[in-house]
């Protein structure tokens, strides 16, 4: 069954009586190449940073399958979450003799990440292995996923994932792996930079996909690191004051983003004063007339620490 090929995916749909979804962001895959490149990307990216162990992965909305298929090929286990019920009992058909693939029906969004590790990894992880996150991201809910993703951990330490390789629309990635004081960075480049490093892979057209959506697509690799005690040396060392202190930190990014053309001094100023934003911004060497997209991740670290003296 070749689940790259336009004719197959509708003879697939058809056959239950489905059609790709706009409301759930659904656009299949049929460039038989990029689902094999996206698989290699997320697997090399998980072999340099795991070691010799077993390999497990998340896909995040596997669809027909074109990309599972893939990752079944170079991944020791495969669990794919998808919201859709009728692509869910079709996927589960479809894979039904593939031993390493295990399909999880539900939303994402709400699943207990850490629990689903647990529950499906524990066998990976117990023999010294890793598992990373894979996905074909529906455009709307990019963000939030990736966040979800990152957020579902405790700051103070490396989220449990070796690697999180994921298809998102180009304008986001470009704003993702953006570098501090570039016209794409902005409050989810440094949300994201607290926990992890993203690079740009690859991108893809339009019409690799069934339907083409009307933009182009990215893939990026985003790899966690030691989060923010490794962004932030001085971060509290215990956990509680870790917490409290990421939370400070990202209320900083938050409000310095929440009007782009203000200066820092201005944007927090509701929250602190302006002669302590200044002192600070002073103190730090910039400019008291700085604005947020000149901050990298460790800059709002290092001002959130001033501020809060």
């Amino acid at each position: 069954m070749d689940l790259c090929s336009p004719s197959e995916v509708k003879r697939l749909l058809e056959s239950r009586s489905l059609s790709p979804r706009k409301a759930l962001g659904q656009n299949f895959l049929i460039n038989p190449s990029v689902p094999q490149m996206i698989a290699e990307r997320s697997y090399e990216a998980a072999r340099n940073q795991s070691g010799d162990g077993p390999l497990g992965v998340i896909e995040i909305g596997p669809g027909v399958g074109a990309l599972t298929a893939r990752l079944a090929e170079y991944y020791d286990k495969v669990v794919a979450v998808e919201i859709d019920r009728g692509l869910a009992d079709l996927f589960a058909e479809t894979f039904a003799d593939s031993d390493n693939v295990e399909l999880v029906f539900g939303d994402f969004m709400k699943i207990d990440l850490p629990g689903l590790i647990s529950e499906r990894f524990s066998d990976i992880l117990a023999s010294s292995g890793s598992v990373s996150v894979c996905a074909n991201l529906p455009y709307y809910i990019t963000s939030p996923v990736i966040m979800k993703i990152l957020d579902s951990f405790p700051p103070g330490g490396r989220v449990p994932f070796s690697s999180v390789t994921v298809m998102v629309q180009t304008e986001v990635a470009n704003r993702l792996a953006a570098p501090a004081g570039s016209s794409d960075y902005g409050a989810i480049t440094a949300a994201v930079a607290l926990k992890a490093d993203v690079r740009k892979l690859f991108t893809v057209s339009p019409g690799s996909f069934y339907p083409p959506p009307k933009v182009t697509s990215s893939v990026i690799g985003v790899i966690p690191h030691g989060g923010i005690r490794e962004v932030f040396g001085d971060c509290p060392s215990d956990d509680d004051g870790c917490k409290a202190f990421f939370d400070a930190v990202s209320g900083v990014i938050s409000a310095s983003f929440a009007q782009r053309r203000k200066t820092l001094v201005n944007a927090l100023s509701s929250v602190y004063g302006k002669d302590t934003i200044r002192s600070a911004l002073l103190k730090l060497g910039f400019r008291e007339d700085v604005r947020g997209e000149k901050l990298s991740a460790s800059d709002f670290c290092k001002l959130t620490n001033e501020l809060l003296r």
